[in-house]
């Protein structure tokens, strides 16, 4: 039987409504008059994944730099820990309310083959809403691709490294080009004033490509990023494949949105080219 995984957060992190969400989408996603990409050579991005009315305006001005792919590896965070450290899915698809993204099996399993602590694991995503809000800014930016969700509930550095060697491995020799999304807000429910503090050290590293001095700022500064793990698999996948330099494309907090200062999240959105 074939596998189709069930929006969890539609209605709740963005809307359910189609053409409620492509309004919404359409906000975020503002174009420059120019028409093509800001970045046309980007090889991998870090966008945020709260709801939509407090960082969609971030992942929104990502995406809207990025060239088109036909292929989308997307790792995020598993907030609840369900499942296996290191969880893809690999047969199905996945819908929301703007329709069904069919995964990759093909690139799922070259990575499965090289990295063999990475499992086939729905139980992980069922609930999920890290990668889950990533995928209708894609459906609305791009159109059709195929996609390949990582779940990561793991903070072993070894771990994390071996899984982005193995995916910019499995991306160098993949027949159709494949783009790299690390899901992740940044330091969550301190003052706006500390936070901002906080997260531009984390930035600071990203900018640097310096996955393992990005690990070892977030332990020692105590910054509560959610998707540290995310970020350090993608930049290590980064740097295998070319990357040269990041940059930071917007950066705000849920106060920015209207949320109370003394307790807020952050949101970077950076992208990552040769």
């Amino acid at each position: 039987m074939r596998s189709l995984r069930q929006p969890a957060v539609a209605g709740h992190f963005y809307p359910a409504d189609k053409r409620m969400l492509e309004r919404d989408l359409d906000s975020y996603l503002t174009r420059p008059a120019r028409p093509e990409p800001r970045y046309p050579d980007a090889i991998a991005c870090l966008v945020p994944h709260a709801g939509y009315m407090y960082s969609g305006h971030v992942a929104g001005a990502v995406y809207a730099t990025l060239p088109s792919h036909p292929d989308y590896v997307v790792i995020g965070p598993n907030h609840r820990g369900y499942g296996e450290p290191l969880a893809m899915m690999s047969k199905g698809s996945w819908l929301t309310p703007l329709g069904e993204v069919p995964l990759d099996s093909a690139l799922a399993k070259v990575v499965g083959e090289r990295c063999p602590e990475l499992a086939e694991d729905a139980a992980a995503h069922a609930n999920e809403h890290s990668l889950e809000v990533q995928i209708p800014f894609l459906q609305r930016s791009v159109g059709e691709f195929t996609l390949l969700p990582i779940a990561l509930s793991t903070d072993d550095f070894a771990a994390l490294e071996a899984l982005g060697h193995a995916l910019a491995a499995a991306i160098r020799d993949s027949p159709q080009p494949a783009f790299l999304v690390a899901s992740s807000d940044m330091n969550h429910y301190e003052p706006d004033s500390i936070t901002r503090v906080k997260d531009r050290k984390a930035i600071d590293r990203i900018l640097e490509l310096d996955a393992r001095g990005l690990y070892e700022t977030i332990f020692r500064e105590r910054i509560s990023m959610c998707g540290f793990a995310p970020a350090v698999a993608m930049l290590t996948a980064a740097r295998d494949l070319g990357a040269k330099r990041a940059e930071l494309v917007k950066y705000a907090t849920s106060a920015d949105a209207g949320g109370p200062r003394d307790q807020v999240v952050g949101y970077a959105g950076m992208v990552i080219v040769p």
